[in-house]
């Protein structure tokens, strides 16, 4: 698999979550995905990089275009410092929030995603990455 483009972008605050979801935007709409796949990729995103800042008080978004030969897809990697998820079962379970909002960030993504996965230790932050592959379900 072959990436074919990259950019880094720092996610620190509510502001900077519009800009992840604006250039996430732009990377779906350039490689060619459907109206549908550009509104699961970026409201992943979107909950993912206000988690980042919401829990991990901020991070980093590596946004990478890939091909694999037969299929293209959109690569998301989003890395904070912060004190990782202690209970990932249970983070992962819809309605569970350590906050005030919904607790649909992690399962949502997930579902929103063609693939999902979680990196996280207490005390050495989290690391999600999502993919959404052209024309898949």
């Amino acid at each position: 698999m072959r990436v074919t483009n990259s950019e880094t972008l720092a996610v620190r605050s509510a502001a900077e979550v519009v800009s992840v979801r604006h250039a996430v935007r732009r990377c779906a709409v350039e490689m060619g995905l459907s109206l549908i796949e550009q509104t699961k990729i970026v409201t992943a995103a979107s909950e993912l990089a206000r988690n980042m800042v919401d829990y991990g008080g901020g991070g980093l978004l590596h946004v990478e275009t890939l091909d694999d030969g037969i299929r293209k897809g959109l690569r998301l990697i989003f890395e904070d410092r912060g004190p990782g998820i202690p209970d990932v079962q249970a983070a992962m379970r819809d309605g569970f929030t350590t906050g005030s909002g919904m607790g649909l960030g992690l399962g949502g993504a997930k579902r929103l995603s063609n693939e999902f996965e979680l990196r996280t230790a207490p005390g050495e932050g989290t690391r999600v990455t999502i993919v959404r592959w052209k024309g898949a379900s």
